[in-house]
């Protein structure tokens, strides 16, 4: 009778361990430079579009500046994810991350779609300027499609092919990615605000 009562009384207590702290919502200065700076990327990506010396037109150089900046916007795109996991606020990169992939995307086409018309003039409905290549990129990219300008070559019609296939990864897979992203980022940082808290239970003898 006494030895169940003695096996009690030497089995250890357990503490219930410390639920995981909520990760801290970004400040309102915080919010504020993250939306400048994802808009600070866009303008100097834009800007750096048109101080480009696209003066090489032809169809090689065109098809290697496509495929090149689509292995680079893959690769910006990895990186962003990974440091969206490790940042302190997961959503506010996320923002900064979306801003630099699209803004290097529309920008890529639109030098493609410029050196494109250079290379053979009547490739698009009407000669393009640096201006009205991005706007072209724009106007297919978000599906408006006014019509005031369109592809005729066929070697500009793959390209756009291309960018309106790319479009729905941008839109539909890339923004998944993103939000697994930031959520993998908010556990990390509830595990580790939890885990002192949970160290200092269980060296806490019991009263």
């Amino acid at each position: 009778m006494d030895e169940p009562v003695a096996a009690q009384q030497q089995a250890p207590e357990r503490t219930p361990s410390a639920p995981a702290a909520p990760a801290p919502r970004p400040g309102r200065l915080a919010t504020a430079v993250a939306l400048a700076r994802a808009g600070l990327i866009a303008a100097a990506l834009v800007a750096v579009y048109y101080l480009l010396p696209l003066d090489r037109p032809g169809q090689a150089a065109t098809t290697a500046l496509l495929v090149c900046g689509l292995l680079v916007v893959a690769g910006v795109f990895a990186w962003e994810v990974r440091t969206i996991v490790h940042a302190p606020n997961p959503r506010l990169k996320a923002v900064e991350a979306l801003a630099a992939t699209v803004a290097l995307y529309l920008v890529l086409f639109a030098g493609t779609y410029y050196l494109l018309e250079r290379s053979a003039a009547g490739s698009f409905s009407e000669p393009l300027t640096k201006t009205d290549a991005l706007y072209f990129t724009l106007t297919t990219f978000t599906t408006v499609g006014f019509g005031d300008i369109s592809a005729r070559s066929q070697a500009a019609r793959v390209a756009t092919m291309f960018q309106m296939a790319g479009g729905l990864v941008v839109v539909g897979v890339a923004a998944r990615i993103l939000a697994q992203a930031v959520q993998t980022g908010l556990r990390r940082q509830g595990g580790q605000a939890a885990a002192p808290r949970a160290d200092g239970n269980e060296t806490e003898e019991p009263p």
